[in-house]
C-alpha cells in the first residue's frame, strides 16, 4: 500500500502502531500531535520515556516496577507483613492499592501458567514466592489472579504447593457485581458468587 506520508512520518505513525489497542488512525493522531507539540513538550515526552526505562528496576522482593529496590510498598513498615497478595500482573498492584482497603504486602507473578502458550510454573514468579515463605512471618497468602481458566489453574498450583507449609490460602472472592441483576449474569459467574457467599 502507498504511503502518503514522508518517510519520517511513516517511522513514527508505525512505533505508535506497535502500541498495544492503536490502530492506524490513531496512531496518525498521535504522531500529528507530537509533530504539532512545541519542541519543549516533545523533548519532554521523550525524557518522560527514557527516564521510565532508565530508572524503573522489578522489586527484588516482590517484582512489582518501582523507581526503588525494594519498592515503596515492601520498604513501609507500616504495611502488614503477615499478609502477601498474589497478582499477575503490576497494573494489578494499582487496581488494588487504588481501592485503600489492604494494606498488606505484594507478590508479582508475571504472568499465569498457560499450557497452551508454553508458559510453566517455572516461566513465572511462583518459586520466588515460595522462597518469601520460609522464614514463617507470613501467615496468609491471597490469592488474587483473574477469574480465567489460566489464573483458576495458577491460583490452584500455588495453593498446593503452599498448603504443606501451614500458611492459611486464600482466594478473592468473585461474584456478582453491585448493581448486577441475577438473571443477566452468566453461570460461571453465578456459581463463583455462591463459593465466596459470606455469613451475615
Amino acid at each position: 500500500m502507498a504511503s502518503y506520508y514522508s518517510p519520517s512520518i511513516e517511522k513514527l505513525i508505525e512505533s505508535f502502531e506497535k502500541l498495544p489497542s492503536i490502530g492506524h488512525k490513531t496512531a496518525v493522531r498521535l504522531a500529528f500531535y507530537i509533530l504539532n507539540s512545541s519542541d519543549e513538550e516533545a523533548n519532554e515526552f521523550i525524557t518522560n520515556i527514557k527516564n521510565a526505562k532508565t530508572n524503573l528496576k522489578f522489586c527484588s522482593k516482590c517484582f512489582n516496577i518501582s523507581d526503588t529496590d525494594p519498592c515503596e510498598i515492601c520498604s513501609d513498615p507500616k504495611r502488614d507483613q503477615t499478609k502477601i497478595c498474589v497478582v499477575e500482573d503490576v497494573k494489578d498492584v494499582v487496581a488494588i492499592e487504588k481501592i485503600h482497603e489492604y494494606k498488606g504486602l505484594y507478590h508479582v507473578l508475571h504472568g499465569t501458567i498457560s499450557p497452551m502458550d508454553g508458559i510453566g510454573p517455572e516461566d513465572i514468579k511462583i518459586k520466588e514466592l515460595i522462597a518469601r515463605l520460609q522464614d514463617g512471618i507470613v501467615k496468609e497468602v491471597i490469592l488474587a489472579t483473574n477469574p480465567k481458566v489460566e489464573g483458576e489453574a495458577t491460583a490452584m498450583y500455588i495453593s498446593k504447593l503452599i498448603k504443606p507449609m501451614g500458611v492459611k490460602t486464600t482466594r478473592l472472592a468473585h461474584g456478582i457485581p453491585v448493581g448486577g441483576d441475577l438473571e443477566y449474569t452468566d453461570e460461571f459467574t453465578l456459581e463463583k458468587a455462591f463459593e465466596g457467599r459470606t455469613e451475615l
